[in-house]
């Protein structure tokens, strides 16, 4: 099924985002973790694609897996920075012959030491080509983009970023989903601004539960994300204890996603990082909400 059909309908729901494993060796004990998740019959899952392709070849088998035996539509991500067209190309192939039908256009992240390389010869250099050769290459794929409710980490302010994610949506984009914010008025406030620049798809908001004090560091330097004083209590406060944290985490992650919900969004991304029991605690905090 279509995320873009999932996305018209009248009910609240919740998806779950994963990651495939990096090596061989860890293949089995994370499509274990995914399938933890899966069971919990989400709206639908997004499996990341490794930086410069690293773990591409993962990344189909996770999806694959979870639509074959859970029946939950997958979302598989696809990246393009430093790929040549045929690569990329032969991975929308294997993607159709997979049967997946939801693709999440991504730039990636530039891989390590290529930061300062000339990009002016490469085939991609920004994700609005890649939703473009999506579009345009004879496949009806359900395609998904990124936004920043702050601000991309590498635009110049907030109005040209919306102007290239105007971009992107007019090249043929779906729907969007949303980087990690911890503070929801950032959210309401990057809406407002976005539908006054004409961007009219379904915008679904990501949720990050923060269940360990060093995952913060991380999600400041992914994604330059504002932590509000009441966040950075939390983990001032329990940081220390990791039972403690991981509870406050989800309970902050689970407030926030009350409140969206509560103020007319009916569809919400967890990134979960494989973690089936911060996915599990979460449904079960919002069990009577979603119905479930």
């Amino acid at each position: 099924m279509k995320i873009s059909e999932l996305l018209q309908r009248d009910t609240l729901s919740i998806s779950f985002e994963v990651f495939p494993p990096k090596t061989e060796t860890s293949f089995e004990s994370v499509r274990s973790a995914t399938e933890e998740i899966a069971k919990l019959g989400p709206a639908y899952m997004s499996v990341t694609y490794g930086a410069g392709g690293g773990t591409s070849r993962y990344t189909l088998d996770i999806a694959k897996n979870i639509k074959a035996r859970y029946g939950v539509p997958s979302l598989a991500h696809l990246t393009c920075v430093s790929s040549d067209r045929e690569t990329v190309r032969a991975r929308i192939a294997d993607i159709k012959a997979a049967g997946i039908q939801n693709i999440m256009a991504l730039r990636g992240d530039i891989p390590a030491g290529m930061e300062n390389a000339d990009r002016s010869s490469w085939d991609y250099r920004h994700a609005v080509e890649l939703v473009r050769e999506l579009r345009e290459c004879g496949e009806d794929f359900c395609i998904g983009a990124a936004c920043y409710p702050e601000i991309h980490p590498e635009s110049a302010d907030q109005k040209t970023d919306i102007r290239y994610l105007a971009e992107k949506v007019e090249a043929g984009c779906d729907f969007l989903t949303t980087q990690m914010f911890f503070d929801n008025n950032l959210l309401y406030n990057f809406l407002y601004k976005i539908r006054e620049a004409g961007i009219t798809v379904p915008v679904i908001p990501g949720i990050m539960p923060i269940t360990g004090a060093n995952q913060v560091e991380r999600a400041i330097k992914l994604s330059g994300s504002f932590m509000p004083q009441r966040f950075k209590s939390l983990v001032d406060k329990f940081g220390h204890d990791p039972a403690a944290m991981m509870q406050a985490g989800i309970a902050y992650a689970t407030d926030q996603i009350i409140d969206l919900y509560a103020n007319g969004i009916k569809n919400v991304h967890v990134y979960s990082m494989n973690k089936p029991e911060v996915a599990r605690k979460i449904q079960e905090n919002l069990s009577n909400i979603l119905g479930k």
